[in-house]
Parts: structure tokens; sequence; C-alpha cells
């Protein structure tokens, strides 16, 4: 991987607020290592629109990693990334292992264990990326 000139927006960048900073640190390597930009599109989730998402069928927990509430830290352990190509978000699934590439390079190089939602067996969540339980409980 070859460092690029992406950056994290201001608005990205926000909604990085109370999420846990062994996790920012993370993000925020993983945009300099990235071939695919990419941008931050919740961080912190509230119990309701967990609840929402629920309902939805885009979760099926009310556990979250991103509920400050779900975590002993008191913050939230988990982001969503959307990919960018020019100015526009992009949900194709060719996108998101590029970025599960940096993200899990960033994070082994920083020493801090992230899970991808792209490697699960149930509700495959390519945006999704989480602190693990076992190291971050």
């Amino acid at each position: 991987m070859t460092a690029n000139k992406f950056q994290l927006s201001a608005r990205s960048l926000s909604r990085l607020d109370g999420v846990h900073p062994d996790l920012v640190k993370v993000v925020k390597r993983a945009i300099e290592l990235t071939e695919v930009d990419f941008m931050v599109t919740e961080g912190v989730r509230t119990a309701a629109r967990q609840k929402q998402l629920v309902a939805a069928g885009a979760s099926q927990t009310s556990r979250s990693r991103h509920l400050p509430t779900a975590n002993k830290c008191g913050m939230s352990c988990a982001v969503d990334l959307a990919a960018m190509v020019g100015a526009e978000v992009r949900w194709d699934w060719p996108l998101y292992p590029k970025l599960a590439k940096a993200m899990k390079a960033a994070a082994a190089e920083l020493g801090v264990p992230i899970e991808w939602g792209g490697d699960w067996k149930t509700l495959v969540d390519g945006p999704h990326f989480q602190l693990t339980w076992k190291a971050y409980p």
C-alpha cells in the first residue's frame, strides 16, 4: 500500500467525537494508507437510532458497539465508513475490501485489534469496523 493524498473532512472528523481514541487513530492512519477515499458516516449512535436500525433490519442487536452505553469505557467502539469515488458516496462491494485492507493495516501498525463487519458470517456489514470485545469490553 502506498500513501496518498486523501484526507478526512471536517464532517468526518466531527463524527469521530465520542469514539474511542484507539479507533480514531486507526481511522486517521487508514485514510493515509487507503487506495479508496472514504468518509466517516457514523461513530456514536443513540439508543433510538439503534432501535430504528434493528427495526429496519440493518442491525441485529440493541447492544451495538456504536452505543457508548454498551461499552465499559463509555465511548463508541465502532465506526461506519462510506467509500468515496470523486465526490460521490458509493456502496459497490468491491470498494469495501479495499477499505478493510487499509483499516486492518493501520490497526496492525498501531497494535489495535479491530473487527470488520465484512468478515462476519451473518449480516455482512462492509462499512462497519469495531474494536474487538475481547480487548475493549
